[in-house]
């Protein structure tokens, strides 16, 4: 089994900035392709970015491009979601999730494709 537990999380005033961090710990593997969702409430949990084991390829949400970055650390066990100039639209709870399939494949946007899951870290964006 996986273990992720995500941090981080806050309030913060539009135009503002957080990075959320996802600890991973059990059986991990490198090779594991990572994502993080998030969903906003009464809303469906939806993909924000995600990234291969070695960081060489990235996704994002076309809502994020270009103000989040995702990263990891895979000496520690570690990811990261750099989030600035942030929306009010960008509030919801933050999920990381983990991928164990062909660690060539492209990175997924779909939950289901994920097998590992953090509780989640609350973000919420005042305007």
């Amino acid at each position: 089994q996986v273990q992720l537990v995500e941090s981080g999380g806050g309030l913060v005033q539009a135009g503002g900035s957080l990075r959320l961090s996802c600890a991973a710990s059990g059986r991990t593997r490198n090779y594991y392709k990572l994502g993080w969702f998030r969903q906003a409430p009464g809303k469906e949990r939806e993909f924000v970015a995600g990234t291969t084991w070695s960081g060489d390829r990235t996704d994002y949400a076309d809502s994020v491009k270009g103000r989040f970055t995702i990263s990891r650390d895979n000496a520690k066990n570690m990811k990261y979601l750099q989030m600035t100039d942030l929306k009010p639209e960008d509030t919801g709870v933050y999920y990381c999730a983990a991928d164990r399939s062909n660690p060539w494949s492209a990175i997924r946007r779909n939950q289901a494709s994920y097998d590992y899951w953090g509780q989640g870290t609350q973000v919420t964006v005042s305007s």
